[in-house]
């Protein structure tokens, strides 16, 4: 019998909590405050632990720049805003995501034109984006949800051909590779969040931009500091930005985190293989293999629920296994086109900007229906993996859905209306 319906529970112990932050994190920020007590100099910005962290990620990407700025949604705005794109353009965005990914086209007068996913995908694709690209196309905004690299190859080479820069949204994606190529190393720019919740964290909030191309990379600064006329010869701001900067304080977290890299991503994609291996034979559930050469970090792992063999929907599924003491989301992200800020055009007051710019010559009144993303979202629970998860706790993820299986396999017993 299901826990739901009053059986023994699967899972009778919780399962590990993430504990990301230890001793180390905490020896580098007492360093840092006890340099600050002995100089009697606080500690900012832009300073040495900024500097080397900035190096450090850089290294890690393979070479190239880095900035640090303070949360993932300003990476995505910084590296927009250093393209300088002509406003009263379009930018194609995520269809399925954090708003935070979204928000700053609109934000920089640049109509957001969502792109639908794949099939059974949170990710956008080559066809889908092809569907949405028109002569004002200004950029690309491109993200690997839940880990899982976007197909890259056919997405650039569609930008490309058309001289359209191409932005990496990696939030979710730390250490992800394709084809051999770390995420956020193939695009024009890759954006990181580095919040809390991610792979590698620079304390609460935090975000990276990251460029192989070096002027690029001053105009990110540039931008994300006010403008400042960093590696010019000017002697005022050249142009305008915000304060968008990370901290020293957050740089000496996130290079203690950053060392931890590779052993948390190897660990979260050592326990998402235990669970796909495991659920290869069941018939309701699937979880997506990766094309070879291709690995996902798995920041969280999409489950895809075939409903026509199950008695029950995706939702009583989920809520079911949950039951049993398997961490997981019902559902993933917002569907963007039907955000009330994207349908009633909350931006910049009742102005209707950016869709309502005089330049603007584009369909002000296109509609987005994006079924595969709203079918992805109704089809597909994720489950909250971690790198503190073992073995065990990858069974048991995998025998609580064998269990939720059995019970609701259509052909097994009720098959309800």
């Amino acid at each position: 019998m299901l826990a739901i319906d009053g059986g023994e529970k699967l899972r009778k112990t919780p399962f590990p909590k993430r504990h990301l932050l230890g001793e180390e994190e905490k020896a580098a920020v007492e360093a840092l405050f006890d340099q600050a007590i002995e100089s009697g100099n606080a500690f900012g910005y832009g300073g040495p632990e900024e500097q080397a962290y900035e190096t450090e990620f850089a290294e890690y990407m393979g070479g190239g720049y880095a900035d640090l700025v303070n949360s993932g949604t300003c990476a995505i705005f910084a590296a927009l805003g250093a393209l300088e794109l002509e406003v009263a353009g379009e930018v194609i965005v995520p269809s399925i995501s954090d708003y935070g990914g979204v928000m700053p086209a609109a934000l920089l007068n640049q109509v957001p034109i969502p792109a639908d996913t794949m099939p059974g995908s949170f990710n956008m694709g080559p066809n889908q984006i092809e569907a949405v690209l028109s002569p004002h196309t200004r950029a690309i905004v491109v993200p690997h949800i839940s880990g899982e690299p976007a197909d890259m190859d056919p997405i650039l080479e569609i930008a490309n051909a058309r001289n359209i820069p191409v932005i990496e949204d990696c939030a979710q994606a730390h250490g992800a590779t394709y084809k051999g190529k770390l995420v956020g190393t193939m695009g024009t720019v890759g954006a990181f969040s580095t919040m809390s919740g991610k792979h590698h964290a620079t304390a609460a909030q935090g975000g990276i931009v990251y460029t192989k191309d070096e002027d690029l990379y001053w105009r990110i600064k540039r931008f994300a500091d006010r403008g400042k006329p960093f590696n010019l010869e000017a002697t005022s701001n050249p142009r305008a930005g915000l304060n968008l900067n990370g901290t020293d304080l957050a740089a000496a977290v996130g290079r203690v985190q950053l060392r931890k890299l590779p052993e948390i991503t190897r660990r979260r994609q050592q326990a998402a293989h235990i669970i796909l291996e495991g659920i290869r034979d069941l018939v309701s559930v699937s979880a997506k293999e990766m094309p070879e050469g291709t690995d996902s970090a798995y920041w969280f792992m999409p489950i895809l629920v075939d409903r026509t063999k199950l008695t029950v929907d995706k939702n009583a599924f989920a809520k079911a296994l949950a039951t049993e003491g398997i961490p997981l989301s019902i559902y993933y992200g917002r569907v963007v086109p039907h955000g009330e800020w994207f349908t009633e055009r909350k931006v910049f007051g009742t102005s209707n900007y950016p869709w309502g710019l005089p330049d603007y010559q584009g369909n002000r009144d296109a509609e987005f229906p994006c079924p595969n993303a709203v079918e992805a979202r109704e089809s597909m629970f994720v489950i909250r993996l971690h790198e503190k998860w073992g073995e065990q706790e990858a069974r048991d993820a995998v025998e609580g859905m064998r269990k939720v299986e059995a019970a609701y396999l259509r052909g097994r017993g009720d098959d309800g209306p």
